[in-house]
């Protein structure tokens, strides 16, 4: 674990004592000033990974590194994780960040309601939230109400398919 957004400093500390590192980023949008520019963030803020050799059991360096808080470990050793694990990340990759997959519903997409008193009253979504909810647009007594529902309590309208 590292000290809150000083992953790129405990990168460079670790790769000059000869540890090969990986942390994960993803491009999140943010706003700068009157645009909006793609920022790399970490995929797991507050974590990287570090990979130590089986015959290197000096491991506790890491631990008085700059920029590191500590290192997840179980019953006093370091936590181990699967290459394959860091492979599929790392296949994932392009441009240096890891690409989400596609959101299954889209702006101006019709939903169906699914349970709850809104069972199959169908809506057009205004908006996605990075958080799983939707801001749609329902008719209800030939009123147009907005509300934010769960992507969980929706389904694709009949015809209408998320591509």
């Amino acid at each position: 674990m590292t000290h809150l957004g000083k992953e790129h400093i405990a990168l460079e500390h670790l790769a000059r004592q000869g540890f090969e590192t990986y942390c994960p980023r993803i491009a999140k949008r943010v706003r700068h000033g009157r645009r909006y520019v793609d920022k790399l963030h970490p995929l797991f803020p507050g974590y990287l990974f570090v990979e130590v050799p089986l015959h290197r059991a000096q491991w506790r360096p890491i631990l008085s590194t700059y920029g590191i808080k500590t290192i997840i470990r179980f019953g006093g050793e370091p936590a181990m994780l699967g290459d394959e694990f860091i492979e599929a990340l790392k296949s994932r990759e392009s441009d240096g960040a890891i690409t989400c997959p596609a959101a299954p519903y889209r702006v101006g997409q019709q939903i169906r309601m699914t349970g709850g008193a809104f069972d199959g009253v169908v809506a057009t979504i205004l908006s996605v939230n990075s958080s799983a909810r939707l801001v749609v647009l329902m008719d209800l007594l030939k009123r147009g109400v907005r509300t934010s529902v769960s992507t969980k309590n929706v389904l694709p309208a009949v015809g209408d398919l998320a591509p």
